[in-house]
């Protein structure tokens, strides 16, 4: 009996949910933040370098390595190098880690969209109340980061809520994924341009527009704004996750690997420039309103989602609501796509490995992320999501993508991968992509390392205790290299069925 690999049934639909994986909270909180104070509109000098240098021949390499192997990450990595199939799953794990708690920031979203169409909620937040609204009434924050306090029961709602659209959007495979995608890729842009709109209409929106992108070049020679540049375009893309092999691996034989790649990056920087663009528009506004400096107001992270945001809402003279109510639907719409990538790169994983029923697949993995992400629904739950973040970000990514680059470019031989992209697309790369695969993407990545370690060796990060460092930091990253190798090691299950694709 014959067994065919699920196909996206068509190549915009594949497109769509590559960008809709890139495409992630990040893109709303984090690149306006960093492109502001990074030198403005100069920043994005380094930051187009970035994407031709790492970024592109990064997701060149996934869609490649996923389409020639027609499997997930472990699978194409065990095929491509003998003995490496623990990097693929190293690779899962990283982005399974990021969803015990990306899972949790979009519980929050669930909550908040039910609170922004309370009058009582918009008038506290109107007040100036929104910080303490959100870090002391909503989160009920503890003092320390020892101090888990009992879980938040509203906050465990929203991640079961959070869960359930996870599983159904995947439960399907690529077929579920390319409906729910038709969906959620197009809304949430749709959004993010009534808010433009609606920020370019308001009062002070021009001063707000000329911190985001007034340039200052004089930075450049700043290595940290290069740092920052490489770390917003790798962070951004979902590489390094998995993700983007196992997309591919579901690609048609004949597909156009360089074009798509290079569509799925370009379409997530212009995301990212156009939420930027958007924030910084009502900041400009908001700053305003307080009779304060833009640099006053300027946020990144939860910060500007459920502090800075819900202000700028509650503030606005119409359709408070209204706005409240699209504003948390961006996040959610945003937030699944590369919410359920992440989670499909591991039930690809484990489906491809053991031959496990996707649902049962699906069911596995779901239930033991969504029981890790109780953590961040406890009191301490932004403590340990802040310091599990950064060490996954700063550290566990940019090993992985330099392990990437060192498996292909020199040990499977980058010659090879780009012979098989150059065959199916119109888009021919030439050598330029052997040079960053080989040898520019993994220095620059090793940097990024250097310079992380550098930061913690001169004091701990944000002055969490030790303990924590190595609990939430160090030792969740050696249990997390413990956890691939074992994967790798446990035989998988042959399938009696022969699969053509």
């Amino acid at each position: 009996m014959n067994q065919k690999r699920e196909n996206w049934d068509s190549r915009a639909i594949f497109v769509m949910a590559a960008v809709g994986s890139a495409v992630g909270l990040g893109n709303i909180w984090r690149f306006p933040y960093t492109c502001y104070s990074n030198g403005g509109g100069a920043f994005l000098i380094p930051y187009f370098v970035a994407l031709l240098t790492a970024g592109i021949p990064l997701m060149l390499l996934e869609f490649g390595l996923g389409h020639k192997f027609l499997q997930s990450a472990p699978g194409a990595f065990k095929k491509a190098v003998r003995g490496w199939e623990w990097l693929g799953w190293l690779a899962i794990l990283v982005g399974l880690g990021v969803m015990t708690y990306y899972g949790v920031i979009m519980a929050w979203a669930f909550n908040f969209l039910y609170y922004t169409v309370q009058p009582e909620n918009l008038k506290v937040w109107a007040d100036g109340g929104a910080p303490d609204f959100f870090y002391k009434n909503y989160l009920q924050l503890s003092d320390s980061i020892g101090e888990l306090g009992g879980f938040v029961p509203y906050i465990v709602a929203g991640l079961i809520l959070t869960w359930l659209s996870v599983y159904f959007s995947i439960i399907k495979g690529v077929k579920s994924v390319g409906k729910v995608v038709l969906i959620t890729v197009p809304l949430p842009v749709l959004i993010l341009f009534i808010f433009l709109v609606r920020g370019l209409t308001l009062e002070g929106c021009i001063q707000g527009l000329e911190h985001f992108l007034r340039p200052d070049f004089a930075k450049l020679a700043d290595p940290k704004i290069w740092l920052a540049a490489y770390g917003q375009i790798f962070f951004s893309l979902s590489i390094g996750f998995g993700v983007m092999i196992a997309y591919a691996s579901f690609l048609p034989k004949k597909s156009d690997i360089a074009n798509n790649a290079f569509m799925t990056c370009f379409a997530n920087c212009g995301i990212s420039f156009l939420a930027g663009m958007a924030v910084f528009s009502t900041l400009g506004w908001l700053a305003l309103q307080k009779g304060t400096e833009v640099a006053d107001v300027a946020a990144s992270g939860p910060g500007l989602a459920f502090v800075t945001y819900p202000t700028i809402i509650s503030l606005m003279p119409i359709w408070v609501q209204f706005f409240g109510v699209l504003f948390f639907l961006l996040l959610l719409t945003f937030g699944i796509d590369s919410a359920f990538s992440l989670v499909e790169a591991g039930v690809a994983g484990v489906k491809d490995k053991w031959k496990m029923p996707r649902i049962q697949a699906n069911t596995v993995v779901s239930v033991i992320l969504a029981v890790i992400g109780l953590l961040y629904t406890t009191r301490a739950g932004l403590l340990w999501l802040d310091i599990i973040d950064y060490y996954l970000n700063s550290f566990a990514l940019p090993v992985v993508g330099a392990l990437q680059c060192i498996a292909v470019g020199w040990l499977y031989g980058a010659p090879k991968l780009r012979e098989h992209i150059n065959a199916t697309s119109d888009f021919k790369i030439g050598l330029w992509w052997d040079f960053c695969i080989k040898f520019l993407t993994p220095a620059l990545l090793i940097w990024m390392l250097v310079k992380s370690a550098m930061e913690l060796f001169k004091e701990p990060y944000e002055g969490y205790p030790s303990w924590a460092q190595w609990t939430g930091g160090w030792g969740m990253l050696a249990l997390l290299v413990i956890v691939a190798f074992i994967l790798a090691a446990v035989k998988g299950r042959k399938s009696a069925e022969r699969e053509v694709y």
